[in-house]
């Protein structure tokens, strides 16, 4: 029997062998590869970021109305007037001078007026012959209206009889008209005080001519309790100030001392040049220790309720032909662009009265050439901006 030779079974070591430097150099390439790409995406990455800009943002503060603030003040006479003269003459005399305190009706000087005596006079003699003109005249009338019933007259004298004398009732009634007039201003060579004050200026003396149609004022009298204070306030600040509110007068002159005042009523309307609002206040000087025409200052007191206003610094302003802007940071970082409107100036800080939210992030010192959806960095954490009022 012969016998065939047999082939020897393929080595199992040396397909392990194989399969084992295969997954070496799977493992070698992955080695090598995998860092290399993390490295070229860390630095495309890099690159990107580097391409971006680098922004800085604060978050707006915010102010309340300085109503602390001293504003400017002028103290006025509660009232006040000139005193002129209404009857012609010359100055008999004067009873009352400067820093006097007078009362309702006092007399305050007496005018000589010969030339208004003289027309008195001559008043009376007009009504007087008005009078006996009358009288004439009815008794002419009367007889002719007995004449006509027996046709002794005509009809045409009667009426003009009548209507004579009718006349010459009128006459009367002018004359008497003119001597009540003229009696009447003869009443002002008494130069009295309209209401009680105190005199603040004499602008005459005795033996001076007085003329009643084009003549100085005589005297001013001012009533100087209480005072009035009128303020201008601040266009941000009208809402603020309101009636019977309470405000603390003070005065150059009295350091140390301060007097209240209290808000009577508001001019309603903004002046269009100064952009403020004149208010009224009303301060108690029974004592006399304030003068009117002086110089204050008036310190207003909060009121509750006041609304804050946010206040950003004025290096995150932009300036553009749309108007004032800012620039926002989203929560993606894009850049959002937003119109406001502001208010006082503070010199690093500006009111914003609109535009504006609390929790917005505003880039500080934007670039020139930010724009609407830029993708930015930002540097640091927002900061509440320190300068807030």
């Amino acid at each position: 029997m012969n016998s065939t030779p047999s082939t020897p079974p393929p080595s199992v070591g040396l397909g392990r062998i194989a399969k084992a430097a295969t997954l070496f150099v799977i493992i070698g390439l992955v080695i090598g590869f995998v860092p290399r790409w993390y490295a070229h995406r860390a630095l495309a990455a890099q690159e990107t970021a580097d391409a971006l800009p680098i922004v800085s943002v604060i978050s707006p503060g915010v102010s309340q109305p300085d109503l602390s603030t001293p504003l400017p003040a002028e103290v006025q006479p509660f009232v006040q007037a000139p005193i002129y003269a209404r009857a012609s003459g010359y100055l008999k005399n004067w009873y009352v001078d400067i820093g006097d305190a007078v009362t309702n009706g006092q007399l305050l000087a007496e005018i000589e007026t010969p030339e208004l005596d003289q027309q008195i006079l001559q008043a009376h003699a007009d009504l007087d012959q008005a009078k006996a003109a009358e009288a004439l005249a009815k008794i002419t009338a009367d007889r002719w209206a007995e004449l006509v019933k027996s046709a002794s007259v005509s009809d045409q004298e009667t009426a003009e009889k009548t209507a004579d004398y009718a006349l010459k009732q009128a006459a009367v009634e002018s004359a008497q008209a003119n001597l009540d007039r003229l009696n009447q201003l003869k009443e002002f060579d008494r130069v009295t005080a309209p209401f009680p004050g105190t005199i603040t200026l004499r602008n005459t003396d005795i033996g001076k001519l007085i003329t009643a149609q084009s003549g100085t004022a005589l005297f001013n009298l001012a009533q100087v309790n209480p005072l009035r204070v009128y303020v201008q306030v601040p266009q941000p600040l009208i809402h603020a100030v309101q009636a019977g509110q309470i405000a603390e007068l003070t005065f150059q002159e009295m350091p140390g001392r301060t007097f209240e005042a209290k808000v009577t009523r508001t001019a309603g309307a903004v002046d269009a040049v100064s952009r403020t609002l004149q208010v009224e206040l009303q301060v108690d000087n029974s004592n006399g220790d304030i003068l009117p025409g002086s110089y204050a200052q008036v310190r207003f007191r909060e009121i509750a309720g006041t609304q804050p206003v946010a206040v950003i610094a004025d290096t995150a302003l932009i300036f553009r032909a749309q108007g004032m802007q800012i620039a926002l940071v989203d929560s993606n970082n894009k850049v959002t662009l937003r119109s406001v409107r502001l208010g006082r100036d503070y010199g690093n800080t500006v009111e914003v009265l609109s535009g504006l939210n609390a929790d917005d992030r505003v880039i500080n010192n934007p670039p020139d050439s930010i724009a609407e959806g830029d993708q930015v960095q930002v540097a640091t954490p927002d900061s509440t901006n320190s300068a807030a009022q």
